[in-house]
């Protein structure tokens, strides 16, 4: 599944946006679905098999980190 496209679980309708993804060596890969936040208060995202996500629209999120590159960064100083 591709990072940053928003997605529908086919069982349950649960929406939102893969915000992570993992792949196992079983085949069973699965992808994390960050739902929209509601009252500015982010909501619990939920990890689903692939083959149950269907693409919503062409809503595509991208983000700049290249300024924050992450675990690379140097620890912030106090």
């Amino acid at each position: 599944m591709e990072l940053g496209i928003k997605v529908k679980d086919k069982i349950t309708g649960f929406t939102g946006i893969v915000t992570g993804f993992v792949v196992y060596i079983s085949g069973c890969n699965q992808s994390l679905v960050a739902p929209e936040a509601i009252d500015n208060k982010a909501g619990r995202g939920e990890w689903f098999d692939e083959q149950r996500l269907v693409r919503v629209d062409d809503t595509k999120i991208t983000l700049d980190n290249s300024k924050t590159p992450g675990a690379d960064a140097p620890a912030p100083i106090r």
